[in-house]
């Protein structure tokens, strides 16, 4: 499996839904938990739940499922995580309180951008 482009349709289709600042993140190097990291915020709970539902949707019609999914209840930080690609959904005052490119700034950060 290509990690690389499940954490690109994540970032991706989480830009389709209006996610701010997203960031993916290449931790291969500095961690054997997942090769990438891919972060986002957004403004509200209902967007979170919008983009979570998005990505599952879109990794499913590529055959490719969920290992494990945290956070859903309150909506602050959803973890989804597909083995090799962790995302990381925020609401803006959570993503700023842990601060995840500053933990992991020595990652490199892929350009999710170019098709």
């Amino acid at each position: 499996m290509n990690f690389k482009k499940v954490a690109l349709v994540c970032a991706r289709t989480a830009d389709e839904k209006k996610a701010g600042d997203i960031i993916v993140m290449d931790v291969k190097k500095l961690t054997a938990i997942t090769d990438y990291f891919v972060i986002c915020d957004t403004e509200s709970a209902p967007q979170v739940k919008a983009i979570v539902e998005s990505v599952k949707k879109a990794l499913s019609k590529e055959k490719i499922d969920i290992l494990h999914r945290e956070g859903m209840v309150n909506s602050k930080w959803v973890l989804l995580d597909y083995g090799g690609v962790v995302m990381h959904v925020f609401d803006k005052q959570t993503r700023y309180f842990y601060n995840l490119q500053r933990l992991w700034g020595d990652a490199k950060e892929v350009n999710w951008k170019i098709k």
